[in-house]
Parts: C-alpha cells; structure tokens; sequence
C-alpha cells in the first residue's frame, strides 16, 4: 500500500463532546503512524483549544481554524488572518441582524457576552458537534474572553449564533460572495442557529493542497474523515472521503464512505477495515 496522508476533525470524529481521546482511537493513530502513513488534525478549532491531550497522540501536523493555519512536520505551510477592517465590517453585518458572534484569534476566543446565554438554553441537534463543544466549553468553564477583551488585531475566523434562521440567510446575502457559510444542523424546534463563515479559497479541502504539495503527494493518496459542515470542502478533496456515522446528513452525501460514531471508536474501525494500523 501506497503511504497514506489521513486527515482527523477532531469535534464529532476524533473525540466526542470535549471528552478525552479514546485508547482505542489513540492507538489507532500511533499504529498508522508507525505503518509509514502521515496522520494530520483537520480542524475548525483555532491552535490556542487544541487540548494537549490530543496533541500528545502524536500528529504530523494540523490544519487549524479551518484552513486558516496550517503546519506539517513542526513547519507553518500557511497562515492566513482577516484584517481587522473585515472583522469589522462582519460585526457590523451580523449585529445588525441580532446575532451574536464568536472571534476566533492567536490569542485566544473572544465571543459577545448574549452568546453565552442563548448557547446554555439551546437545544442541539446531536449531529451538530459545533455547539454540543461550545455548550461543553461553557460547563467545563474554559476562558473564553468578553468581546470588550479582543485585541482588535485581525482573527483566523468567525462563529455566529442566531435565534432566527431568517437573519442568517439574509446576512448570507451580503456576506456571501465573501465567505462560505457553514451552517451546522439544527433541531426542528431549535431557538439557536449557529454556524463559522470561512473565507473564499481558504478552507480544509485548500489545507490538504497544501499539506500534499509539501510532500510531493497525491490527492488521490490522502483519506478525510468528518461529521460537520465545515468539513464539506474537504470531503470534496480528498481522496477517500469517509463521514462519521453521527455527521450530519449533507456530509454523508458526499463522502465516499461511512463509519461507525465518534463514541463507538468509529475512527479505530475504519483505520482497521482499511487496513491503515
């Protein structure tokens, strides 16, 4: 078997709802790894809430912020931040709308204080693994910074939350040559919207292009696995594209493949179908 370059979301693919790695899933990296494969974290999540206990798996690198940043063997292959003149602009945009936002910098998150509110009363669907974290993150008390914190230096990216799905599409409208929106599955009597817009060329599928030109690698060599609409792009790219049995439905769609749930170790089965450890 050819090497394989294997790409992990980590939300709703690699863990599940902030919970620790599996051993099982643990031990399924380690021995791809150790068969020659490359094995890269593929994730929304900005580097600052990486927790070490994913790192410690041992990766070859990661695509952070959903594209925006990218390293492989401990080299940054890109890093792309939006000014803050567009920060702003996007602010502007949304608030305008009642919605609240969350920015995501080097440095840290910085989210409007209403969000926390509207975060702790909704009701998630169980495939939308963005805000059963972000819900995870307010219980398990992780710092996350008042916007009136936010060094006004430009971020990697920007999640919102609406109580109305109207005012999402129409932000969508004036935002949407721009960026991507990616909007994450929602209960049927859902009162919280949330989504990330990614900018235009920027995205996870773009990550593994660049990830595969520093290896001389083919596309055709690389296997992505998701749950979430932030991972669409790079279903698209990939060559083996797999969705977790718990991903939502427009991801099943695309991939190649379905496996088993984050929380029945889908990972560790499908490495061993494939034959990747």
């Amino acid at each position: 078997m050819n090497p394989k370059f294997i790409f992990l979301d980590i939300d709703g693919t690699l863990v599940s709802a902030m919970q620790p790695p599996s051993r099982q899933v643990a031990a399924a990296v380690r021995g791809a790894r150790a068969n020659g494969h490359k094995v890269f974290l593929c994730t929304g999540r900005n580097m600052p809430i990486i927790g070490q206990d994913i790192l410690d798996i041992g990766f070859d690198g990661v695509i952070a912020s959903a594209g925006s940043h990218v390293e492989a063997d401990g080299n940054v292959l890109f890093d792309s931040m939006l000014p803050e003149e567009t920060i702003q602009e996007c602010l502007k945009v949304f608030h305008s709308h009642g919605m609240y936002c969350r920015i995501e910098t080097p440095e840290g998150i910085y989210t409007d204080p209403q969000m926390e509110e509207l975060l702790l009363h909704a009701k998630a669907d169980p495939a939308n693994s963005e805000l059963i974290r972000m819900q995870k993150e307010i219980e398990a008390g992780i710092h996350i910074q008042p916007y009136q914190r936010y060094p006004h230096k430009g971020a990697y990216k920007i999640c919102f939350t609406s109580r109305e799905l109207e005012a999402v599409e129409q932000t969508k409208q004036i935002l949407g040559e721009q960026f991507l929106y990616a909007v994450h599955p929602y209960a049927g009597s859902s009162s919280c919207f949330n989504g990330e817009i990614i900018p235009k060329g920027i995205d996870k599928g773009r990550g593994i292009e660049l990830v595969c030109r520093h290896y001389g690698a083919r596309l055709a060599d690389t296997i992505a696995f998701g749950d979430s609409m932030n991972d669409y792009e790079m279903m698209l790219t990939a060559g083996i594209s797999v969705a977790m049995g718990n991903a939502c439905e427009e991801l099943k769609r695309v991939a190649d493949l379905v496996c088993g749930n984050v929380w029945e170790d889908g990972i560790y089965y499908e490495f061993r179908k494939l034959k990747l450890a």
